[in-house]
């Protein structure tokens, strides 16, 4: 045993010269019988793996291979882990397979490797192996509970699974262990029952850091960014824990959704002040803050700062840029890397998208195939907006061909693009059979599904759909309650419109938003209940937006009622003085009743501020690509 006697006797001396324990006799390599020391051995094998000495552990396995020793659970273990940690997974399995009689130990060593190599298919077959196991001597513990529920949080959101979970972890007493809490904290934010998260958490008697960011990391990806920092500020108040690099990633996102710049500006203090190190996902969360509340010549210096940038680097900064308006500076960004990655691609096409830019999106979507990238499910919901503004119908069926072969069209943002593409293209039949196509009908696709209806004036079967979705226990939303509303406003339905817009806050909590108020103005307005309709403007518990005086406004338009038009314009004037169809439309309703002097005071001073009509245009598909005429 020459190989390892030096690494015997450090570990030795490092045991304070406990007596070992001589379990089997074995053959050294003389040929002579010598004694194998089960706990040495275990424990050389342990000081390798944490010290990264491959070969030597490696040697000592082959040892115990060459005179036929099957480790026990101790030894296995010790094995199982070591291999695990030198992302050797099939030798480790090897190990596993060959133990005669396990024990939890060793099962758990086997969950644990898979776990920490995000191998979650494998963890839950194992699990279920250890399930058929299952007796007084060998059953799940509170080791165990953690490993299955990270596979199940990474690969299912299913709220009841994870009560189920919950339940197993109660029935066998496992729900005091903080890990076991962590991961159920985990499981429940990312089946969107961030509200169970909390009162699981808030009931836990011992929280580690790992609790903390588990609750913050819930918040700020389930979108509940305000929670997500009043919980950081409670944490800052805490005298044995202070907030580590993955607690300030997640605020720092959090402030980047809600652009909180002052927030986040706090956060990056506490960065500075307690040297935590900027590795480079804090400096993409940085820039990505910066960038969105509107620094960007910040988040510049910051980007230029970073000796190592990976495509969330660029992507963060390019978004920023995008969702600012300047479009230019992304592109030229973008124009200056050598080799951008998917993701950046994905980041252009989508800002041009929402720069309504849509005529450069279609080139740039074919550069990116000729660079030899396939178009995953972000770059369709991405492109199909710019199909739908062409409304190229045909273009629209060949995405979603690829969509399906490519395994893409079960994605629920690419499902909702096309559902909106073919209705914006004409073709209702088409959204409704990728409807009922679609496996697992959540909120979002049944909202697009009463937008496409809603913006075909069919009232009827968008209130059906509602009502529809509302009996599967699927609970609207603010977007949804604006779909079936909007529909209500195309169809004139007015008591079905005034019974929805009324039941919103007490039978489904939600606070009717000023947009919601537009859609009963203009609901109002187009069945011509314009008087029922001002006053329903005048007496709203809000300030109306610009969207609420403008329904009032093509009402009175509609109705020919010039001095309620005046009354509403000088509203409108004030609050968006640039927008060019209020001046038209007021100046037509002039004209339309003979007060042709009035008419001509609001072109002088449409012109007067340089405001210029827009022309109308239509694209049309010829054998040369789009034109507009």
């Amino acid at each position: 045993m020459r190989i390892t006697e030096s690494l015997r006797i450090q570990i030795s001396a490092g045991a304070g010269g406990v007596g070992v324990n001589f379990r089997r006799v074995v053959p050294d390599s003389s040929g002579s019988f010598g004694l194998l020391d089960y706990g040495a051995y275990g424990r050389l094998i342990q000081f390798c793996t944490d010290r990264h000495l491959v070969r030597q552990a490696k040697q000592l396995h082959a040892r115990l291979v060459l005179f036929s020793v099957v480790p026990d659970n101790y030894l296995a273990s010790k094995l199982i882990n070591f291999y695990s940690k030198t992302h050797h997974l099939r030798e480790a399995r090897q190990v596993f397979d060959k133990i005669p009689h396990r024990n939890i130990f060793s099962w758990n060593a086997m969950l644990i490797g898979y776990s920490i190599h995000n191998m979650h298919t494998e963890t839950l077959k194992l699990f279920s192996s250890l399930v058929l196991c299952w007796n007084d001597h060998v059953k799940p513990d509170n080791f165990t509970v953690p490993c299955v529920l990270k596979a199940l949080a990474s690969l299912f959101s299913d709220s009841r699974l994870a009560k189920e979970v919950h339940c197993f972890v109660l029935r066998h007493g496992f729900d005091s262990d903080i890990f076991v809490g962590n991961a159920l904290v985990t499981f429940y934010s990312r089946c969107d029952e961030v509200g169970l998260a909390r009162v699981l958490f808030d009931r836990m008697k011992d929280r580690d850091i790992v609790s903390w960011n588990s609750m913050i990391g819930g918040y700020s990806q389930g979108g509940f960014y305000e929670e997500c920092k009043a919980l950081y500020r409670e944490m800052l108040g805490l005298m044995k824990l202070r907030p580590n690099a993955v607690t300030l990633l997640s605020v720092l996102q959090a402030c980047g959704q809600s652009q909180d710049l002052i927030f986040g500006m706090e956060v990056h203090r506490v960065v500075n002040e307690n040297r935590i190190e900027m590795d480079i996902s804090l400096s993409n969360a940085l820039i990505g803050l910066y960038a969105k509340c509107g620094s960007l010549d910040y988040a510049r210096e910051l980007f230029e700062e970073m000796t190592e940038k990976d495509e969330v680097t660029y992507g963060s900064i390019i978004s920023g840029y995008m969702f600012h308006g300047l479009v230019h500076n992304a592109m030229d960004l973008f124009h200056q890397m050598e080799k951008p990655g998917l993701s950046t691609w994905n980041a252009v096409i989508s800002g041009l998208v929402q720069n309504n830019q849509h005529k450069g999106v279609l080139d740039l979507f074919r550069l990116m195939q000729a660079n030899g990238f396939r178009p995953n499910s972000v770059t369709l919901s991405s492109i199909l907006p710019t199909v739908s503004n062409f409304s190229y119908l045909k273009g629209g069926k060949e995405i979603h061909g690829y969509a399906i072969r490519s395994s893409c069209d079960q994605n629920i943002y690419v499902l909702t693009a096309i559902i909106d593409t073919y209705a914006k293209s004409g073709f209702l039949c088409g959204s409704q059979r990728v409807f009922d196509q679609c496996k697992g009908k959540s909120l979002i696709i049944w909202t697009a599904l009463i937008s496409a209806y809603a913006a075909h004036g069919d009232a009827g079967t968008s209130l059906r759909l509602f009502e529809e979705m509302v009996g599967t226990g699927i609970q609207p939303d603010q977007v949804t309650f604006t779909a079936v509303l909007n529909s209500c406003a195309h169809s004139g339905v007015v008591d079905e419109a005034w019974k929805i817009f009324n039941s919103m806050l007490p039978k489904y909590g939600i606070k009717p938003s000023v947009e919601h108020y537009a859609c009963m103005v203009s609901v109002l307005s187009r069945a011509g209940k314009l008087p029922e309709a001002a006053e329903f403007v005048y007496k709203m518990p809000i300030e109306p937006s610009a969207k609420v005086w403008g329904a009032l406004l093509n009402g009175a338009a509609v109705s020919g009622d010039v001095e309620l038009g005046k009354s509403v314009c000088d509203h409108l004037f004030d609050i968006e003085p640039e927008n060019t169809g209020n001046y038209v439309i007021m100046a037509n309703l002039y004209s339309q009743v003979g007060r042709c002097e009035e008419a001509d005071k609001i072109r002088e001073r449409m012109n007067r501020i340089g405001l210029k009509k827009v022309a109308g245009s239509s694209w049309i598909e010829t054998s040369g690509g789009y034109r507009a005429s």
